[in-house]
């Protein structure tokens, strides 16, 4: 996989890092093939035994410069003297070999000098920005304890030192403000698509694994088997339009829990052409931390970042980017896995809408934001704004003016305003009461019979299910409450036992 396709304006920091990185640890093997070239041509002209010694010491002091931290890094405080290394213009100009030998070394012995002499401010300069395999990637020096952050999904054992990190990110925004992009970060399962394995299959989605079945020219480009991997894959819809619009308001991650090789292989399915993610792709073995999922390894400004995943919990530090997204149950196996009776969408031979479906629905909600968070009326000063304020704006309109109050729907002595309903009714625009009044809309409750739950009956207030706070949180409106009645708990009558 090429770390250097892409264009700048579409590349990331992490890709024109790898494009840079690769660029330079290969700029000293980049010299020593013409010198080769040049010192065989010299053996081959003289037969002297000296001079051959001379140019081969020649070389080895050569090479010994073009490791020092200038070179690799093209600073400006040495780099004229390392070029004159080259020893082109004064080799073509020579009229002799020994004068080309003489001329070149004398240029070599002045660089030398100037690199010895400041050695030691060299090394008190470096702040070792990142090593690969232990070794700085600026000063060439061997670092045991590495401090910073790994990010090998850009490149093979690169560590990046935490002010680098900082200076590559505060590059990138400005690069993607001047382009009018976010970051989005994207999970795959449940979000993207759906997978399950051979063996899952249930009798039921039999049809499947059928070429013959008159549902696979439904399924067509977007169920895909994968014998090396025994799964099935399906694609959520409307996932290609939304990607497809989506890139182009945002420079777009893949974060998954799963494995890299799965990782890439869904990666290649939704992305076949690698337009939309290049090597922005971030695996489990990328975390920093177990069971969750960080920003710490996206090189995108936290308050120019979005995300689009089915589990709040593994975003623990990173709620406010966060767009929680319904699950895409396609597979039994994955209704099975959480817990769901009901038949999947496979079992059923329907799926989602294209049109109203879940991605759909948060495509529109990510143009909200970037809108807003692009807005020329409220000045030039992109750089000074905040995608969280935003998502944040836009999410409290969804229950803007409905007061709320809860009915066993909290454990007893719970404390109301800690419990995940109560918060997310807030986050959505609520306002939310322990006790009933006038101005509440509202009773959310899982009992018929409760006093709050007769009250809302009484006064003529809506009295709904907690289904109803989250379908508003997913599908970004209110939804019309007449779905969501409190059904009358029937309670077993009691039997007589001797």
């Amino acid at each position: 996989m090429s770390l250097v396709d892409g264009s700048p304006v579409n590349s990331s920091s992490s890709d024109d890092f790898a494009a840079f990185l690769d660029a330079e640890l290969d700029s000293t093997s980049d010299t020593i093939p013409q010198e080769e070239e040049e010192e065989e041509e010299e053996e081959k002209e003289s037969d002297d035994d000296d001079t051959n010694s001379l140019v081969q010491r020649t070389k080895r002091r050569k090479i010994s410069v073009l490791d020092g931290s200038e070179a690799l890094n093209g600073s400006t405080s040495h780099m004229d003297q390392i070029e004159v290394l080259d020893g082109s213009e004064e080799l073509n100009g020579s009229t002799s070999h020994i004068d080309k030998i003489e001329n070149f070394m004398y240029k070599l012995c002045n660089a030398c000098e100037l690199l010895c002499s400041e050695t030691s401010v060299k090394e008190d300069i470096c702040t070792h920005p990142g090593f690969i395999g232990g070794m700085c990637i600026k000063c060439g020096e061997k670092i045991d304890n590495q401090s910073g952050v790994a990010f090998g999904y850009i490149h093979k054992d690169l560590r990046l030192a935490n002010d680098e990190i900082v200076r590559l990110r505060d590059r990138d925004l400005k690069n993607l403000l001047r382009h009018r992009k976010l970051y989005l970060v994207l999970d795959l399962d449940h979000t993207l698509l759906n997978s399950t394995r051979f063996s899952d299959i249930t009798q039921d989605e039999g049809y499947l694994m059928n070429p013959d079945d008159p549902m696979q020219d439904t399924l067509k480009g977007s169920l895909f088997k994968l014998p090396f991997m025994n799964m099935v894959t399906k694609l959520r819809p409307f996932v290609h339009t939304f990607l497809k619009e989506a890139s182009n308001l945002f420079e777009m991650y893949i974060y998954t829990m799963g494995e890299r090789a799965y990782a890439l292989e869904m990666a290649n399915l939704l992305d076949p052409g690698r337009v939309y993610f290049n090597s922005r792709i971030i695996a489990q073995g990328d975390c920093t931390q177990r069971h969750q999922k960080g920003l710490d390894v996206v090189l995108g400004q936290e308050s120019a970042v979005l995300i689009l995943d089915d589990t709040e919990q593994v975003w623990v530090k990173h709620k406010d980017n966060l767009i929680s997204m319904e699950r895409y149950h396609f597979f039994a196996s994955s209704c099975k896995q959480f817990g769901y009776k009901a038949k999947s969408l496979s079992e059923l031979r329907s799926d989602e809408s294209d049109a109203d479906g879940a991605l759909a629905t948060v495509l529109n909600v990510l143009k909200q934001v970037h809108s807003m968070f692009f807005d020329r009326e409220l000045g030039e000063d992109f750089a000074g704004r905040d995608a969280r304020q935003m998502l944040r704006a836009v999410r409290s309109e969804v229950l803007k003016g409905c007061k709320i109050v809860f009915s066993r729907v909290f454990p007893t002595k719970f404390q109301a305003e800690n419990h995940h309903l109560w918060m997310l009714a807030e986050r959505l625009g609520a306002t939310c009461s322990t006790e009933v009044d006038s101005s509440v809309t509202h009773v959310i409750s899982t009992d018929i019979g409760t006093e709050k739950s007769r009250w809302a009956i009484q006064e003529n207030k809506f009295l709904i299910e907690p289904r109803w706070l989250e379908a508003a949180n997913f599908l970004w409106q209110r939804q019309p409450e007449e779905r969501f009645p409190v059904k009358e708990v029937k309670l077993k009558p009691l039997t007589n036992t001797q």
